[in-house]
């Protein structure tokens, strides 16, 4: 059996993080989303990928290559213009020889529930075959209505009161070659794209045989800043003891702890874990890295840091005596000494964050900020819970930032100051 993964979208509802990748290259517990979609569908013997590219996709292809490191073969697609789920998995048409897996790339689930996917297909035999779960609130989704296994209807983002179910749409599927006649015929939607959705109705209507699957497997959808943290607690949950670096004397490690080599962890500090630190790292002396904290590659954390529940990725420097918490930090930032993310609101309620110009409340009692690459703080500056610093801004020394900041930005702290003569 063949894969398809969509991984052409930006991911809007990521920004600032997508402003320089797509969102499928985005970090959890230590590897790009889009890799636990790769490492599944081996685990469970596909190895030949077709990759929907399009938004940044040089990000994918350096990553993943011709997918060798990674135990498959990959091939690139470009969707030059992106029209839609029918759209892009109708690029795939010309590579595709039999019965196929699609799925979105900026899910993650257990790989488990591609064992479960093959093994239902084969068994059917079905023109298509979707994989659902219940949800307490199906809103935000796509719900579909079933008569047994039979797919009858799908309903985006049904209202409350809709009586329409709580089953979802995982975007998971197996199709047939045949679906790509339907896509050609699929017509455009009320958001003016192409969606496989309304393929599946299609057949449907001709009364081909549609079969779900209900799953109540492990599958994670990260679609908003703070789901990047959320799904990193679940996955670190599993997180194993590798210790690949150099650990010096007088270092404390309670948790499991994943070190990368090159890393050297410097006296004094003290390592909660599960915590995943990458390769080629300098930490401490005398850091205090708290569980659920991520780490990438070449990332610097100086003396009297404290790191908690973040996620941290390449190339980016902490320096001493600042404070980072329940936090998404771009790569190759610099985060200057004393400078202090808040992730608590003084009132104590869920913090907010504004999500393509909606403030959207997270659900989270702590937050703290989300940068993206190359910011730059100054020397005692403060972040209040939630707030968003766009890429390559610099925040200048002593300011405290209580909104967002767009990207390619210079915020200065202007004081008045008295000199007067006292001797």
């Amino acid at each position: 059996m063949q894969a398809v993964i969509l991984t052409a979208g930006e991911g809007t509802r990521m920004r600032p993080l997508t402003l320089t990748r797509p969102k499928t290259m985005l970090p959890v517990a230590g590897k790009p989303i889009l890799k636990y979609s790769v490492d599944a569908l081996r685990d469970n013997g596909v190895h030949d990928i077709v990759m929907i590219t399009g938004y940044h996709e040089e990000a994918v292809r350096s990553h993943f290559g011709d997918g060798s490191g990674s135990g498959v073969n990959i091939t690139y697609v470009r969707q030059e213009e992106r029209l839609g789920t029918a759209h892009a998995i109708g690029q795939a048409s010309e590579l595709i020889d039999d019965e196929f897996i699609v799925l979105n790339g900026d899910i993650i689930t257990d790989p488990g529930l591609m064992g479960d996917l093959i093994g239902s297909y084969h068994e059917r035999k079905p023109e298509t075959l979707m994989v659902l779960r219940e949800v307490p609130d199906p809103t935000s989704f796509g719900v579909v209505k079933v008569e047994g296994d039979r797919v009858r209807e799908i309903i985006e983002k049904p209202g409350p009161d809709a009586g329409a179910g709580n089953l979802i749409n995982t975007g998971i599927y197996v199709f047939s070659p045949a679906v790509f006649d339907y896509i050609e015929r699929t017509p455009l939607s009320s958001r003016g794209e192409y969606e496989i959705t309304d393929t599946i109705m299609m057949q449907v209507r001709d009364d081909l045989p549609v079969r779900a699957i209900i799953s109540d497997r492990d599958w994670i959808d990260v679609g908003r800043p703070w789901e990047l943290l959320e799904a990193s607690e679940r996955l670190m949950k599993d997180l194993e003891d590798s210790v690949e670096g150099d650990v010096e004397d007088g270092v404390t490690i309670h948790g499991p702890v994943a070190i990368g080599e090159g890393t050297i962890i410097r006296s004094g500090t003290y390592i909660q874990g599960p915590v995943y630190i990458g390769r080629n790292c300098d930490i401490g002396p005398n850091s205090y890295l708290r569980a659920h904290t991520c780490i990438g590659d070449g990332v610097s954390i100086g003396n009297a840091v404290e790191v908690k529940n973040s996620i941290i990725m390449d190339g980016t420097n902490i320096n001493h005596l600042s404070y980072v918490g329940d936090s998404v930090i771009g790569m190759n930032c610099n985060i200057a000494a004393g400078t202090n993310i808040a992730n608590l609101r003084f009132d104590d309620g869920p913090v907010r964050m504004v999500v393509k110009d909606d403030v959207v409340e997270t659900g989270r009692r702590k937050l703290g900020a989300v940068f993206g690459d190359g910011v730059k703080t100054g020397i005692n500056s403060s972040f209040n819970p939630g707030v968003k610093v766009g890429k390559d801004s610099c925040i200048g020394a002593g300011c405290v930032i209580s909104r967002d900041v767009p990207s390619d930005r210079l915020v200065i702290l202007r004081q008045e100051h008295t000199t007067i003569e006292y001797r």
